[in-house]
């Protein structure tokens, strides 16, 4: 039986998401592509689940990108689609977006855990992130114009604004690589760790972020999504309509009587 492309386990309120297709260093193939945006339509529709985690199979990869023989051609009309998953994703244009928080929004927090390369397309999901681990071998690019193409997932527009202009017009124009020391001082990833606790430490961050008050943590992902790029006047605003919507639950009631109570807080995100 062929395994299939992504797998999607939980650990309680922790969602795991893993690009299965090792052996093509988790290429983004139609049926992968249509897989995982189905997977975090669920997720975000799924009031159970408070994080997620995104990785790769194997220790070469997280995502290499596209695939050069099957999703790519289909996007240039060179390949004409032959299954149901190459129809649907040549129909459906939100499905990219979907998978790289294009224009969509997924408030719940995405922890990528970077197990090797992080090329092209599969770059353009770990900007869509919002905390970002690696392994020392972690090699992050987006080599699209060695291909003739563009990155067309978000990267134009995120990339200069999440590491330095310069840095990401290297990247963007020459399509070369960085190192995960590189990422790490540029702020493109916020910790690097060994490969053996890559997914443990990953767990550690999603459980801590999921024990936390729910509305009040995708708030705060919605808010500083939505203040980026926009004057300190509007983010303060902006702020101010979180505040409201925050102080409205029962879990900021919960909160401070929990720690007066010195027991640990029962949130149930309203």
């Amino acid at each position: 039986m062929t395994e299939l492309p992504l797998l999607f386990t939980r650990e309680g309120s922790v969602a795991v998401l893993t690009m299965n297709r090792a052996t093509a260093r988790n290429a983004l193939s139609p049926e992968l592509t249509c897989r995982l945006a189905d997977a975090l339509a669920e997720i975000d529709a799924d009031d159970t689940i408070r994080a997620v985690i995104l990785t790769g199979a194997g220790d070469k990869a997280f995502c290499s990108g596209g695939d050069l023989a099957l999703s790519l051609p289909l996007l240039s009309g060179a390949r004409q689609p032959e299954t149901e998953w190459d129809h649907r994703f040549l129909a459906d244009d939100s499905i990219n977006d979907r998978i790289a928080y294009r224009n969509v929004e997924l408030h719940k927090p995405v922890i990528a855990a970077v197990n090797g390369a992080c090329m092209a397309a599969g770059m353009e999901m770990l900007l869509g992130t919002d905390i970002r681990i690696a392994v020392p071998q972690a090699r992050f690019a987006l080599p699209e114009v060695m291909r003739g193409v563009i990155p067309f997932a978000g990267a134009l527009a995120r990339l200069p604004r999440q590491i330095p202009y310069a840095m990401a017009m290297e990247m963007l124009l020459t399509g070369e690589p960085i190192d995960a020391d590189t990422a790490l001082r540029a702020g493109l990833i916020s910790r690097i760790v060994a490969p053996d606790a890559l997914m443990s430490t990953a767990m550690q961050i999603a459980q801590r972020v999921a024990a936390n008050a729910p509305v009040a943590v995708q708030e705060t992902k919605r808010t500083v999504i939505a203040a980026t790029g926009r004057t300190l006047a509007e983010g303060y605003a902006l702020e101010e309509l979180s505040k409201a919507r925050v102080m409205a639950t029962e879990d900021a009631r919960e909160g401070p009587r929990a720690f007066m109570e010195k027991r640990a807080p029962v949130y149930r995100g309203r």
